[in-house]
This record gives C-alpha cells, structure tokens and sequence, in this order.
C-alpha cells in the first residue's frame, strides 16, 4: 500500500484510457467472444467484453501494454462488469470468479514486466468495480416508486465475489467506478471492507463517481460535495469522477470537493461528448488542452481517460502530467 501512497507524494499518477475503446477496433464477432469453449453457449455473448479475458487474453494484454507503453502508470481490470448481477444477462453467474481472476492477472503480468524494465517507474494494476446495471436507491418501474431491482444486501454479495477473485488475480488497488447510485457503491465499499477485515489486509481504494448531465448530480440525486460527504466515513485512497462528461465540463465538480478532502482525487472524463453516431471526437490536443487546466489550478492526483480515449490521448495527459506537481493531500 505505501508503494502506491508514495507515488502519489511524487508525481500526478496516469490512469488508462478506455477499454471498450481499444476492443471496439478489434471488430469481434460472436464467434471471436465466444471461443472454442463457449463456441455452444446457449446465449448470444457478442458485447460481453469481460469475457474476452478468456477467449481473447491476448488482446487485452496488448491493449493494457499500449496503455503503460503510452505512460500510464494505472492500469485497469478488464472487469467492468464482473459481477454475478451483471452476468445474469449472459446467463454467466458461475463465471464470474473466473473472469475477475484471469482478468487481474493478465493485467498483473504486463504491469510487473514493465516496472522490471522501468523501476524507477512502478506500475499498478485497479481491479475495475462497475456500478452494475441495477440501482439501489430508484424504482425501475415509474408506476412503483417503492419497488427496487435489487437490494442492498445482493449488491454486497455480488460485489464481495469480485472483490475475492480481483485480489487473488494479482489487484494491487481497488477502483469502484462510474458509480450512479451512491447506495450500490456503498454496498461496494461494504463488501471491500468485509475482505479486508476477514484476510487481515489493507487494499487502497479509488471512488469515481459519474456527474450524469448539466444538473451537475449524480443518476441518484447527488451533488459532487454530496457526494464526497456520504462516502468519507471510508478510508479511500482517492474520490473523483469519471465518464458521462468531457474534461471541460467535468471540472466545475472537481472544483467542488477539491478543497474539501484530505483524500487524493481522480479524474478520467470523456473524449468530449458523444457525438449523434455515439462517438468522441475530441483529439488528444484538445483533451490535453483541458485537462491542462486541471494541473494549473491544482485539483488532481491522478488522472486518465474514460469513453473514447485511447493510448494516444494518455500519452499527451501523461506529457503534461510529468510538468506538474500534484495536489497536495494531507495525510
């Protein structure tokens, strides 16, 4: 855990880019996801990109060695929805240990041989914690405000599954991401706590919330400094934001808890908005250009990229990282 704490004192920590990004190049087929293992499989399992840390391992530490290639110094787990409730859309429950195992190894195995070749420069690897595709705190049905998808106590079983199968695979960190419903993250942080109290452990934890549109609140309601408040009762390595917003848009919030926190902060934005075919146009130069204002008015520790980025982009944040010192946190 100092490793990574130490880093941080040094220099502003680089974060990858986006996953989904990078395999959507590939252009798998339904065959290509599903492999000689799942060539069977009774559901379709064509978009189920956790699943390629299985059948396609080798491009996943292709894209994780682009990424530290291009001087990310974060890596994360190509698990962004490796949980049993996510995996119910797959009909793939029971895989859901192996997913998360096999993905925080792979990452590992690219992270260790890149600090062998650098050590000046250790690399890390974040088992990715995403939000699920249920809410705690809203009804899906309109005409049943008081009904709920999932419970509390579902999530924290989910959730503590795949925090168990992210640290035996190697996960020197872990990053609850794109969190909508503070209440699902909450069950996350619970489950996160639970492992750690049950292996004698201390795990550093990221928390990135997602700002969902102009109203400036999470899915759930919350403002940014509502949001830093409800979960600071957690001993986090760092609070920040990520995705829904380019990195122009995304500063107002980083402004608002910046200040208040003794925790270090996170940011990984959009390549800009989407735009009407669904994709993001925004050029490394202008993200850099940015998020360059992040670094002038001292608001981050770490940073990196979320819907549209690819190495290319890191490398520009990554340049005009290294010319920054990062905010100072108090600790």
């Amino acid at each position: 855990m100092s490793n990574i704490q130490q880093a941080l004192k040094e220099r502003i920590l680089v974060l990858d880019g986006a996953m989904g990004t990078m395999l959507q190049a590939y252009k798998f087929t339904e065959e290509d996801f599903r492999g000689e293992r799942f060539k069977d499989y009774p559901t379709p399992l064509q978009g189920n990109n956790d699943l390629l840390s299985i059948t396609q391992p080798e491009a996943i530490k292709t894209i994780h060695g682009k990424y530290f290639e291009a001087g990310a110094d974060i890596v994360e787990t190509n698990t962004f929805s490796g949980t049993t409730i996510a995996m119910a859309d797959y009909q793939m429950e029971d895989l859901v240990y192996e997913l998360n195992y096999e993905s925080a190894k792979i990452a590992k195995e690219v992270a260790e041989a890149f600090t062998a070749k650098e050590p000046h420069k250790p690399r890390f690897v974040a088992g990715s914690i995403g939000p699920t595709n249920r809410t705690a705190s809203m009804s899906p049905d309109v005409n049943d405000p008081g009904y709920r998808a999932v419970t509390f106590d579902e999530l924290r079983v989910a959730y503590k599954q795949q925090v168990e199968a992210l640290l035996d695979g190697g996960a020197d960190l872990l990053l609850v991401e794109t969190v909508f419903d503070t209440l699902n993250a909450k069950a996350a942080l619970f489950a996160i706590e639970e492992v750690k109290e049950e292996r004698n452990i201390e795990v550093p934890v990221m928390l990135s919330g997602t700002i969902t549109d102009a109203s400036g609140r999470t899915l759930s309601g919350q403002t940014a400094e509502a949001f830093l408040i409800s979960v600071s009762h957690i001993p986090l390595l760092s609070v920040g934001f990520n995705c829904a917003l380019g990195a122009n848009l995304l500063q107002p919030h980083l402004e608002a808890i910046a200040g208040k926190t003794d925790f270090a902060i996170s940011a990984h934005p959009n390549a800009g908005l989407p735009n009407a075919f669904g994709e993001y146009d925004e050029s490394p130069e202008e993200m850099g250009a940015q998020i360059e204002e992040y670094l002038k008015r001292d608001l981050i520790n770490i940073i990196g990229g979320c819907c549209g980025t690819s190495p290319e982009h890191i490398r520009v944040i990554a340049d005009l990282a290294a010319k920054y010192k990062p905010r100072v946190v108090i600790s």
